[in-house]
């Protein structure tokens, strides 16, 4: 069988394309020729880099089971638009994408901080903070990871033919039935690529861990802020930090993507 060619690009779509993966390539390729490779292994395996990557892929792990057990909800929700003001509320979910992340820190800070609006009431009574502690960091990261969920999943939520789950409720199937035997597996790649995206950016969230959590070796110290601190002591440092994050995250996402195009190329 003769391999199928490649179809031609015309000029105005294959420049500014090639123009646009080289602005996203060189990057990634200056950071690895600038690299301490001789000291790469010693600076990643020391305990801080072991500490702070082990924070990291607890939390957005963490963070992301948060954001699907309460995103795929709010995502069938506002895909079936049983709730007044849909496009209101549509809206208020997309406001963590467009706030600063040190904004969306100041903003945690003000509900759940020790005298924020409810964070007030949870220390006063219960003597419970969320504010610089482990938790914090997982709240900051679920709280600017869960609008990438919430899309995805709505958008295949509202693609679904739903003549399907209307035949499983006329065969008498609960609810929860149809959404776990039914609903979710005819939106299995959307609910991937949701948790893929949820847990990338909840892996390389900055600015709100910062803010809300602070930056505390062991307790709140995720790997971005490491790079930070190194950038700030030894720029070789930050540069070892950078390629060891950029390579689970990228290891990570291949694989996952790889499993997801062999199940549908099957």
């Amino acid at each position: 069988m003769s391999r199928r060619a490649h179809p031609r690009a015309p000029w105005f779509l294959a420049v500014p394309g090639l123009v646009a993966l080289a602005f996203l390539v060189l990057p990634l390729i200056a950071l690895l020729l600038q690299a301490p490779w001789p000291d790469f292994l010693g600076i990643v395996s020391s305990p801080a880099a072991m500490a702070a990557l082990r924070l990291s892929l607890i939390t957005s792990i963490t963070a992301t089971a948060l954001v699907a057990i309460l995103g795929i909800p709010l995502a069938w929700l506002l895909a079936r638009q049983v709730l007044p003001a849909t496009g209101l509320l549509r809206a208020l979910v997309l406001v963590p994408l467009l706030l600063p992340p040190v904004v969306g820190g100041v903003a945690l800070l003000a509900a759940l901080g020790r005298r924020g609006l409810i964070g007030q009431v949870l220390y006063q009574w219960f003597g419970i903070q969320f504010p610089f502690t482990t938790l914090g960091v997982v709240l900051a990261e679920a709280f600017v990871a869960m609008p990438f969920l919430v899309i995805t999943m709505e958008g295949g939520f509202r693609s679904l033919d739903r003549r399907y789950e209307e035949v499983a409720a006329t065969l008498g199937a609960r609810s929860w039935t149809t959404l776990r035997r039914i609903t979710l597996p005819m939106v299995a790649p959307s609910l991937v690529a949701g948790l893929v995206l949820c847990w990338a950016r909840a892996l390389g969230e900055f600015g709100a861990t910062i803010t809300f959590a602070g930056n505390f070796p062991g307790v709140t110290q995720t790997m971005p802020l490491a790079v930070y601190a190194g950038l700030e002591t030894d720029r070789s440092v930050a540069i070892a930090l950078s390629i060891l994050l950029l390579a689970v995250s990228v290891t990570v996402l291949i694989s996952l993507r790889g499993r997801y195009l062999a199940g549908r190329s099957a």
